[in-house]
């Protein structure tokens, strides 16, 4: 009979040896987590990268929950040294050989003002602006959406989410917050009053960016309704322009609960049958009023003359984006070279430009600080050859909700009465103003705040 030999195990020290690896691991895991909920602008300051769009101190990192985060702003100064550095190191193209615009931005205006943003400009004071707001950030279908809410004095304020454009952002709307959230100190009536909601659309300013498709006019409309529903209004109304439109309208098309009306300034009135020559290059239908003929005549120099950045985008935004993204100077004239800017740039003097200088700076400054050249253009991709100005196109004829227009004679087209009502069924406001553009809040922010006030008075 064999004899075993009695092994003795050292369990306990081989148990408390697991556990004290246990210990550390779990205090490593912890470590890692709070490194990784740390407000994003001591991260942006803590790194030496010179990529803005990975530093901005307003990105937020992305949960996949429904809270909503305090959002401030803060661009790492590495980044703004190499803005300037890439600015003085412009190669300027050769001068133009017309004596007008018909070219494009001419040469001594971008010159000029490139120059400015080099030297003088200030990107600090823009900061300064956003952060003296209520900013947030909260995560829709994925993506983080970055927007500021100004809650109005008066309880019994009407919200009101707006959307803006390209090549804007929410700089536009700064100017009108004053006289929409607290119209008696601009003239206005305590009962006026809105709450206000600026989003920046996906891809644009401190949203995110998307890494998929889909993220076209319809799908922003219903994050901007789950926004408004968790900001906990269960009545509010929407406005746009130039992108604002398209998507305000598929909100109303689409009629979210609590969406009571929408007021835009870029409306879808193209008749089918005037759409159709428009697209065919053809000469005016017969039949046309002075207005309607008026009308067709801008669109028709837009559609020939003025539309090719929708075309480049909205075909090839990904070729197009590589050099927005590695010139400052070429991003500005690509944005300045948007039909709105037209009276713009060929304005002599600062004095005379409304947005000033600065504002415009603010905005373009904030594309390429955020890298966002690429997937800002994107949305004209997504977009298609969908017109956002025709009515068959942008689907009018399925609204319900009481629409409001406002039109601005700067602005592409001055749509007319008679193709407003034909679009939408239920107009319940249009106004033609004697002043302004295609950036109306930019422009004249407070004959702007007068029309959203007039557009819903009826409807609190």
């Amino acid at each position: 009979m064999t004899k075993l030999k009695k092994v003795h195990y050292k369990t306990k020290a081989r148990t408390a040896d697991a556990f004290v690896l246990l210990w550390r691991l779990l205090v490593a895991l912890l470590a890692a987590t709070v490194f990784l909920v740390l407000p994003t602008h001591l991260l942006a300051q803590q790194s030496p990268q010179t990529d803005a769009q990975t530093q901005v101190a307003a990105k937020a990192i992305a949960t996949e929950d429904s809270a909503i985060r305090p959002f401030h702003v803060h661009v790492p100064q590495a980044a703004l040294v190499d803005l300037r550095r890439r600015i003085a190191a412009t190669r300027w193209s050769d001068k133009e050989t017309v004596a007008d615009q018909s070219q494009g931005v001419q040469l001594a205006t971008m010159k000029e003002l490139v120059r400015y943003w080099g030297t003088e400009y200030d990107w600090r004071k823009a900061e300064a602006k956003l952060n003296a707001l209520p900013q947030f950030v909260t995560t829709i279908d994925g993506l983080d959406i970055h927007f500021i809410h100004v809650r109005s004095k008066n309880p019994n304020a009407l919200p009101l989410i707006i959307t803006h454009g390209w090549p804007g952002s929410v700089f536009e709307q700064l100017k009108i917050i004053g006289p929409v959230t607290d119209p008696t100190a601009y003239g206005g009536r305590p009962e006026d009053a809105f709450d206000l909601v600026i989003p920046s659309m996906p891809g644009y300013g401190f949203s995110g960016k998307p890494t998929g498709t889909g993220w076209n006019p319809d799908h922003i409309a219903r994050a901007w309704a789950e926004l408004m529903k968790r900001l906990g209004y269960t009545r509010y109304v929407a406005q746009g322009g130039d992108w604002g439109s398209p998507i305000s309208s598929a909100m109303a098309r689409q009629a979210p609960a609590g969406l009571l009306a929408i007021h835009i300034n870029l409306p879808a009135t193209i008749p089918p049958d005037v759409a159709a020559v428009l697209a065919s290059g053809g000469s005016a239908p017969a039949g046309l009023s002075k207005k309607e003929r008026a009308a067709f005549d801008s669109l028709d120099t837009f559609n020939k003359k003025e539309r090719a950045y929708a075309v480049v985008m909205g075909t090839r935004p990904q070729t197009v984006g590589y050099g927005l993204t590695d010139s400052p100077t070429g991003l500005a004239a690509w944005m300045l070279g948007h039909p709105g800017f037209a009276q713009w740039t060929s304005s002599s003097s600062d004095s005379e430009k409304s947005p000033t200088k600065d504002e415009v700076l603010d905005d373009i400054t904030l594309y390429w600080l955020t890298n966002s050249a690429v997937s800002s253009a994107r949305l004209y991709w997504e977009n298609g050859s969908t017109s956002i100005l025709n009515a068959t196109a942008q689907k009018t004829a399925l609204v319900s909700l009481p629409i409001a227009i406002t039109v601005f004679p700067g602005e592409i087209y001055r749509a007319p009465q008679t193709w407003a009502r034909r679009a939408y069924r239920n107009l319940i406001y249009f106004h033609e103003a004697d002043k302004g553009g295609h950036f109306a809040a930019w422009e004249q922010p407070q004959l702007f705040s007068e029309e959203i006030r007039a557009a819903f008075r009826s409807l609190r």
